[in-house]
Parts: C-alpha cells; structure tokens; sequence
C-alpha cells in the first residue's frame, strides 16, 4: 500500500490535520485508528464546552467529533479502525495489522503523528496500600459511565484535580455518586478555573490543595482512603491524617504523550513535555514526520488542538507536493525564569507566516505579571497577564516582523510585578 500521506490516530488530532491536507491538495490520505471509531477521547467527553473558539458555539465532545468525521467522510479520505500500527520503520514504512486486511506494510511519503496521551496510573504515583478493586484513572471511569453505561461508585473520592478529574467529580455526583474530595498534591488546581468552579463549587466538593492520598484501604473493594497534608517539599506530614470511608479511588494525576512510535522512528524527544521537538511547521526532528495535538504536549482546549493540527496537515501536505529541501535560518527557543517549555522547540525565520504562535506553561501560579519574549537577549514583546497558572496553557501570538533571519535565539522569562 502508497499513500502521500498517512495519519496515525483518529482523534481529534488526527482527523483536524488529514482534512486540512486533503483542501490543500492532497487527496491519497490514509488514517490509522486502533479503537472501534473515529473521535478519540471525544467520544466519551459527553459534556460541553467544546468549539467556542472553532466554530464560535457550544458543543458536546462527540457532536465536536461528529463535524470532523462527517467531513472526512464527505471528502473520502480513507481511514481504517481496529488497526494497529506496530512500528515505523526507515523510509517511511509503517507495519500495521488489524483483523481484516491481517499485517500490512504501508508506504507514505509524509507521516503526520497523532497518538494522542494516556493518563498515569497507579503505579506511577506509587499509592502504599492493598490492591483493592475500586481504582480508575478519571479517563477510564468516564468511559465506563458514559459510553459502556457502568456506574463506577456510590462514595468517591479524588486524587489529581486535573480537568478530567474535575469534570468527573461532577458527572459522579450527577449520576448520584458522593464524592467526598478532591485532594491535590500542589498548593494549585493542575485544570481550568472554569472546570473548578463549573465541577466543584456549584457542588459544593472541598478541593483539599496541599494534599494527597497516603494509603489505600479495603481487600476485596476500596474501603477508605487516608489524605495527608503535604509540605514545602510534598512529603506528607504526621499528623495530618484524615481517614474517608468510600468504595472508589479516581486518579487524575497527568496524562503522558504516547510516543512509543515516535521513539521508534527515532524522533527525538523533548524531556520536558515528553513529546517530540517540532518546529514552526510541526515537522519533527526526522524529515517528512510531523506531529500534533496531546502527543506533543497535553492541550488544555480541543480547539487548540484543531489549530495545530491544521498547521500539521497544511505543512504536510506541503511538505509532499513541494518535496524539495530549502535552507532555513533557525531561531531556536528557550523558556527562561518561570516557563516549563516552549512548542515549537525551534522556528524557520522563511517559513513564517506574518504571525505564529508560542506555545508554553508556567511553572507556578502568577498574579499581575507579565511575559517578556527576547531575540537574542534584547526585548522585543511583553504581554501584560493578570492571572497564570501550571493548569492553563498560554499562547503568545508574535509578529514575524519582530525578527530576522539573523536571530539565533527566542527567549520567554515572566517577571511577577508590573510596574
């Protein structure tokens, strides 16, 4: 099998950046889906609050979906579920099997990376305790609820206060479910202010900042859980302890970028956001493989994820039409004082559009400060911020008029007071 280009995931991602490719030309696409639809983790995301910046309304996650696989159906772009892609190999040369076609060995000229995340578990965070039945990630409890139609839990308590975890403590006390608490390790809620107040306070459920889960209790089933108070240093303290009686745990303790492939293709990896290095184009670090959505970084808007994913698609498509190497001059970018990373990684000064965007997240919560972007060391943007916080993403929109093909490096610091 040949194809121009071929789309590994059927998400949100996935689906945005092959139909971005197809208007700008490039009709031999194929998308690679290992679930039983298209839409990805929109498919369970039963509540709203998806497309306000897309399509300037209100909607739910699969109605979200729904848009884009009517789209991608309406243009016949092929797409294959149930698939497995098992590794990328040199040349561009993907082995896949599923149960109708058996293994394949798939050919594409550009490869566009859309894996998507998976939560932590567990084992990651290292609970002490038994190993009771009653402990879910928040992704996996959603779906039992909303899509396989099983209640998880009657008194439920939280760890994580991710927007996942937020928006399931909701829908559990929806479904009549207690939830007792949101305990979350940092002195900050890690998802959206309006998800804290939408899920938690109208409710009435104690976010418990500060906090976390030191044991777990029960044989069969979760009986308890006991939540400490933590330091300076998250070590809890003696003391602290506060015993609740419930029969679910929920986690919603971050979310990894799956980039098994990626590693395999020999994509290099940015150890701070766990996904590959991309430029301006989202083209990574391997010529010819782009990326986009939550295996780059973990989003916190869907319709962000649309407008990168756009950007992928486009410069693929381009990227197989044009397939001629230019020279570039490269401004790599920084994150300084109070910034965790920057996507993209570097920029090409040529192949910038009048604006482009940067995105990052800070490392704390910030009141009444402001972001001061540097080309090699001199100011040339600040942008003024009354409130920002590791749980929301920030995007700066720059100018290319504000650089030159000169540059070498892009700096973001935050400096806290404004004078």
């Amino acid at each position: 099998m040949n194809y121009d280009i071929v789309v590994i995931g059927g998400g949100p991602a996935g689906l945005a950046s092959a139909i971005e490719a197809h208007k700008k030309g490039v009709s031999s696409i194929l998308v690679i889906e290992r679930d039983r639809e298209l839409g990805g983790i929109l498919q369970q995301c039963i509540h709203n609050g998806f497309g306000l910046h897309i399509f300037r309304e209100e909607l739910t996650g699969p109605e979200y979906a729904e848009r884009f696989i009517e789209a991608l159906k309406a243009m016949g772009i092929e797409y294959k579920l149930d698939t497995m892609v098992l590794e990328i190999g040199e040349d561009k040369c993907i082995k896949a099997m599923n149960e109708i076609d058996g293994f394949m060995s798939i050919k594409a000229k550009a490869i566009i990376l859309a894996m998507g995340c998976r939560e932590r578990t567990r084992g990651a965070i290292a609970i002490p305790g038994t190993r009771p039945a009653g402990v879910f990630s928040a992704g996996t409890a959603q779906r039992y609820l909303n899509m396989e139609g099983y209640m998880v839990g009657k008194r439920v308590v939280i760890l994580g206060s991710g927007d996942i975890g937020l928006i399931m403590a909701r829908r559990m006390t929806l479904e009549g479910a207690k939830v007792l608490a949101v305990a979350e390790l940092m002195p900050y809620s890690g998802g959206l202010t309006r998800n804290i107040v939408q899920c938690l306070n109208d409710f009435d459920i104690p976010l418990l900042l500060s906090h976390t889960v030191t044991e777990i209790k029960g044989k069969d089933r979760v009986s308890s859980v006991v939540v400490s108070k933590v330091d300076a240093h998250m070590k809890p303290i003696a003391g602290t302890e506060v015993e609740y009686e419930c029969d679910t745990l929920l986690l919603s303790v971050g979310l990894i970028p799956e980039n098994e492939l990626s590693k395999q293709a020999g994509v290099e990896i940015d150890p701070r956001t766990s996904g590959p290095i991309v430029n301006e184009s989202m083209e990574t670090t391997v010529e010819g493989i782009f990326a986009c959505g939550n295996v780059v970084h973990v989003h916190d808007l869907v319709d962000f994820v649309t407008a990168e994913s756009n950007r992928a698609g486009a410069n693929a498509a381009k990227y197989v039409i044009e397939s001629r190497k230019k020279a570039f001059s490269v401004i790599n970018t920084y994150s300084n004082e109070g910034i965790t990373y920057i996507v993209p990684q570097y920029i090409r000064f040529e192949n910038l559009e009048d604006k482009f965007n940067l995105f990052m997240r800070v490392k704390k919560v910030y009141h009444n400060a402001k972001m001061v972007v540097k080309a090699d060391g001199v100011t040339i943007k600040e942008f003024k911020k009354n409130h920002m916080a590791p749980g929301e993403m920030e995007n700066l929109v720059l100018e290319k008029s504000l650089l030159n093909e000169s540059i070498k490096s892009l700096t973001v610091e935050v400096i806290k007071e404004v004078v």
